[in-house]
């Protein structure tokens, strides 16, 4: 059975700033509907899927990214991530769903964050480590979350 996904994402209006020890200007904005050619992309690239989902996925199709990002945002901060203003990846600060997670910390208030890094020449710029501070310090200050996790990565990640 194929679950029922909203039809669009659900928005916020939460915009995050910081900057890379490299000088780097990072802004987290509300991923919106206008941005599904660029996620298309990065959800199409084996190499860049290879480190956000694994060797056993190599493209996405069009409704699939639809359908995943929209799902999502209906219980996450949905974000693109700039680097000097340029769209180089997306991220979210999303209410737990792993089961196993969630049996660890019974009662508690847990999110977990996922990020990609789609233009590969941004990689290894430490914006996917500035991006995981504005995500974590805007749920532990914004959203009062008691625990934020980061499920799965990877061995051969070594960036992550």
């Amino acid at each position: 059975m194929v679950s029922k996904t909203a039809s669009n994402l659900k928005q916020h209006s939460v915009t995050l700033d910081g900057k890379t020890v490299r000088g780097i200007q990072v802004k987290l904005r509300p991923m919106t509907e206008n941005d599904w050619t660029v996620l298309e992309k990065w959800n199409n690239d084996p190499e860049v899927l290879y480190y956000s989902d694994g060797d056993n996925v190599t493209s996405t199709s069009p409704e699939k990214v639809r359908h995943i990002y929209r799902s999502i945002s209906q219980n996450a901060y949905c974000f693109m991530i700039e680097a000097d203003g340029k769209l180089v990846g997306e991220c979210w600060l999303q209410k737990m769903n792993l089961e196993r997670v969630l049996k660890l910390y019974p009662g508690l208030d847990c999110r977990r964050i996922d990020l990609m890094i789609g233009e590969k020449e941004y990689w290894s710029q430490g914006i996917g480590t500035e991006t995981i501070r504005l995500l974590t310090e805007f749920g532990f200050s914004t959203e009062k979350v008691d625990i934020i996790y980061n499920p799965d990565i990877a061995d051969y990640n070594i960036r992550s």
